[in-house]
């Protein structure tokens, strides 16, 4: 099963500690929603790895939303599985915790493999307040030495849209991509500078933004540096995607697009990929 440990002070989260272990330590990052996804790091762990959960927004002493959070901060976290006797390192994350995974992992050649699911190929505005408290103007979700990395705004003009009840937020990133095209340019993530693996997870049914778009962008553009790739994308899922075992519910705040026989087919292909490049048991 694993040992639990919770982590407090600058590293909030969750680690799993296997009984038996195999020297890979894999870092879960969770979305927008903001928790840990404990559920996720206990698959690692069931299969060797020292498996972390961390909070990276909106803990004790955090950042309160996805506004100007520094890189450094991921960084530290490979920093203590390196300290935890890790010998390979991966990047398991997820919609805004994928976007921060390809991020460090262009920074940081510590990282053996990530592990994007929903992800994007660029860097975003803010979502939520920074450390003043202020979610308005507009600022990156990210900084790197204390400088904000270029990001893509969101487009004022948008207009909601609804699908099966819930504001579906698709065009709006659609829409924002159109509009501020110069600035997207400069907020492309530098993927081609990853030298780990990259795995890339989307749903083509994905009604949150298009991470089918944004994976297939991804894999091009490695592809053109001839870096290793994996790219899985199921037409009919959305930006759930549920790894065998897992009970995620659907969003109440808005739509996520897929169905559930969708969003688990694309998940069992997913941990297939995940088992082969990372060499779990």
């Amino acid at each position: 099963m694993g040992r639990e440990e919770q982590l407090e002070g600058d590293l909030q989260g969750t680690l799993i500690v296997p009984s038996s272990r195999t020297g890979l330590g894999v870092v879960v990052l969770h979305g927008s929603g903001g928790r840990p996804d404990v559920e996720r790091a206990h698959l690692f762990a069931r299969h060797g790895a020292v498996a972390l959960a961390p909070r990276w927004f909106g803990g004790e002493g955090q950042v309160p939303g996805i506004c100007e959070v520094p890189l450094e901060d991921f960084v530290a976290v490979v920093d203590y599985m390196k300290g935890r006797g890790c010998e390979r390192i991966a990047l398991a994350g997820t919609s805004k915790g994928a976007e921060a995974a390809l991020l460090v992992a262009a920074q940081d050649p510590r990282v053996d493999a990530v592990i994007a699911v929903s992800p994007s190929s660029v860097v975003w505005a803010n979502t939520g307040p920074g450390r003043d408290g202020e979610a308005w103007p507009q600022r990156s979700s990210w900084t790197l030495g204390g400088t904000a990395l270029p990001f893509v705004a969101y487009d004022p003009y948008w207009r909601p849209q609804k699908r099966d009840g819930l504001v579906a937020y698709r065009s709006f990133h659609e829409d924002s991509l159109r509009r501020f095209a110069r600035e997207a340019l400069a907020a492309t993530i530098p993927v081609d500078r990853i030298e780990g693996e990259v795995l890339l997870v989307a749903g083509g049914d994905d009604a949150l933004w298009p991470s089918d778009m944004f994976a297939r962008a991804i894999s091009a553009r490695r592809s053109e540096a001839s870096k290793a790739t994996t790219l899985l994308i199921d037409p009919d899922a959305g930006h759930r995607v549920l790894l065998p075992g897992e009970t995620k519910a659907r969003s109440s705040l808005h739509a996520h697009g897929g169905n559930d026989e969708a969003d688990r087919r694309l998940g069992a292909a997913a941990w297939a990929a995940i088992v082969a490049a990372l060499r779990l048991d």
